[in-house]
């Protein structure tokens, strides 16, 4: 068994009386880069959000770092849900600073992130005129100030282009060199094939498969024939 970082044991969460997440065990092996795949609305942000504790379970257990989850963990994790809430009319390290504030943290963290997300170029450049891609990575930054030991990224690729998408890939990858086991949400699957050693596939909120898998396996078809239920 591997040395778990995360679990979620028979999680549930019900909107009104809809059954939107239905009994998901979730396994994170510590310093592994984890695909959460399924289609739209098959419960992958619902149960992100119930990670981050923007969503309180209706039922389960979650066991983060070996404990229960409690709200002290989250100074533990990064992540970011949806799109960066960024201010447009700051640089990238003005809003860091912002929430270096927030969070207590020394200035010199700004530094250290923007070198990670490779934006210490973008210099006194406002972030309204940043691209999709180096927004995204502002957004990585913000999630990575804390030193976090679990970063969740809910679609970090939406809306990048190939070379965001490229550089994106690589940043991701060097995470577990850092000491930082990655959860990414993901529909790109042939993107995510190239990243994860682990995947989990969600289908009508339900977990249909979960397990190791190699950069040479094709995702792609594993997918399908796990949602049509061949």
């Amino acid at each position: 068994m591997p040395n778990l970082l995360l679990e979620t044991k028979n999680l549930k969460k019900y909107y009104g009386k809809q059954l939107v997440v239905n009994g998901v065990s979730l396994g994170i092996p510590k310093g592994s880069i984890y695909g959460l795949l399924g289609p739209n609305g098959a419960g992958k942000s619902t149960t992100l959000k119930m990670i981050t504790g923007l969503l309180q379970p209706s039922s389960g257990e979650i066991v983060v770092f070996g404990e229960p989850w409690q709200r002290k963990h989250l100074g533990r994790m990064g992540a970011l849900i949806e799109s960066p809430a960024l201010y447009g009319n700051l640089t990238a390290a003005e809003n860091l600073l912002v929430h270096t504030k927030l969070m207590g943290l020394p200035n010199q963290r700004i530094c250290e992130v923007l070198e990670t997300v490779d934006l210490k170029a973008a210099g006194k450049k406002l972030v309204s005129q940043f691209s999709m891609g180096m927004k995204q990575r502002l957004g990585i930054a913000i999630a990575l100030l804390g030193h976090p030991e679990l970063l969740i990224l809910d679609e970090p690729a939406n809306g990048l282009d190939p070379i965001g998408i490229q550089e994106l890939r690589e940043l991701i990858r060097s995470f577990p060199k850092k000491g930082i086991t990655v959860i990414l949400s993901s529909h790109l699957l042939p993107e995510v094939s190239q990243l994860v050693d682990h995947v989990g596939i969600i289908s009508d909120g339900e977990l249909k498969y979960q397990g190791e898998i190699s950069h040479k396996e094709d995702l792609e078809k594993l997918f399908m024939k796990v949602v049509k239920g061949d």
